[in-house]
């Protein structure tokens, strides 16, 4: 079975960023880490005009960006 993190609304911040929009693991916990390790760097190196939310639906992991308000 294969695992997916995705990214929703990307922002240009990330469309420069290198990272892919989908990706497939093999586990469950290869694809949390990799979410958990997009999430930091967006958060930490992105322009701050966004804010990002991560959710786990049935083992695929699901990065959401939208605009600060």
């Amino acid at each position: 079975m294969n695992y997916n993190v995705k990214v929703n609304n990307p922002c240009r911040c990330f469309l420069r960023s290198g990272f892919n929009e989908v990706s497939q693991f093999d586990s469950e916990e290869k694809a949390k880490e990799e979410a958990e390790y997009m999430l930091k760097i967006m958060k930490s190196n992105f322009c701050q005009k966004h804010k990002f939310t991560l959710e786990n639906r049935a083992g695929d992991f699901e990065i959401t960006i939208k605009p600060n308000s």
